[in-house]
């Protein structure tokens, strides 16, 4: 019997190769795949202004790259014992003000150079939903958790989201011709919001999406909404919070991303890959013995190998690591 309803995810074209250089930004969703990716040691570089979950604050974190944008102090605000920046995550947060502007800048210079080589751009939209400080009109990728009268919320429209993210493709693509996009839906309810406006938020951003998957070649869409929302359609696959994927969700979500976005030639190198950094992950009980020693060597010369057959791999940490207390 079939229990659920079957989802054909066309493959990409040009599918995700190891060698390529790949950008992740967006929600909170971004993070679960750019962390999967990392762990199979694709060259990754993920959320440079933290997590972002609104089309505006997305747009301009790419504008900012795209002309190599460096901060200075003026663009920072003092609120709760913290220096903070209207387009950053509150993990550049900190009390002084010049390591603030220094791990900012030195994220802009990172993705600033990143960009201009990057094979892939994957982005993950979370909400509609944009705040706008009173004062001036800007908006903000994060509320720092100011007073609410400050900020004025508003649901952009589909041409909103559709024209300013148009016109950052359009430049994205005069800096580098050769990058291919791919968009993602996040399937994390922003039930603050309420249910209905959520699914009114939900359905601008896939609207719009569209939209711009028919109006530029190299742009595409790849569906984690639908696979958690519609496929698996069951409150057992989100964590206590009824709002966020749980873990057989997102493995489900990574899964068929493997299938339909990554080349088929690189999932065993996938699988060897995964094998080493899950004996990474393993913490012994009994690292003195004979046991663990032979662990260690038997791991590392499965990298030397793996490294000698696909050098474009990058295993040095993992090598390090297993160097330790080995004969060789």
């Amino acid at each position: 019997m079939q229990f659920t309803l079957n989802l054909e995810i066309p493959p990409l074209g040009q599918p995700i190769k190891y060698t390529d250089k790949i950008m992740l930004i967006g929600s909170c969703f971004t993070e679960h795949i750019s962390g999967r990716l990392e762990q199979h040691k694709f060259k990754v570089l993920s959320n440079p202004h933290g997590i972002l979950f609104n089309p505006l604050s997305a747009a301009a974190s790419l504008d900012s790259y795209i002309s190599t944008k460096n901060y200075n102090e003026s663009e920072l605000f003092y609120l709760n014992e913290l220096w903070n920046s209207w387009d950053h995550h509150t993990r550049f947060s900190g009390t002084d003000i010049t390591s603030v502007l220094g791990h900012i800048n030195q994220s802009q210079n990172e993705a600033g150079a990143f960009i201009k080589e990057a094979d892939w751009l994957i982005i993950t939209l979370g909400s509609s939903f944009q705040y706008f400080l009173k004062e001036n009109g800007k908006h903000v990728a994060n509320n720092h958790r100011a007073p609410a009268q400050w900020f004025e919320k508003k649901m952009l429209s589909i041409d909103e989201i559709t024209s300013g993210f148009g016109a950052t493709l359009t430049r994205l693509f005069a800096l580098n011709p050769a990058i291919k996009i791919l968009f993602t839906i996040s399937p994390v309810r922003h039930i603050r919001d309420g249910v209905v406006d959520n699914n009114r938020s939900k359905a601008r951003l896939i609207e719009s999406v569209h939209e711009l998957c028919s109006s530029f070649n190299s742009v595409f869409y790849f569906p984690a909404y639908e696979l958690v929302i519609d496929i698996l359609r069951d409150y057992r696959f989100y964590d206590i919070d009824f709002v966020h994927p749980n873990y057989m969700a997102t493995s489900y979500v990574w899964e068929q991303f493997v299938n339909t976005a990554i080349r088929p030639s690189d999932h065993e190198i996938m699988k060897q890959v995964q094998e080493i950094t899950t004996s990474r992950a393993h913490r012994p009980r009994f690292p003195d013995t004979m046991a663990h020693k032979k662990f260690m060597e038997n791991n590392l010369a499965k990298i030397y190998a793996i490294m000698e057959k696909y050098p474009f791999l990058d295993l040095s940490e993992e090598a390090n690591y297993f160097s330790q207390n080995t004969r060789f």
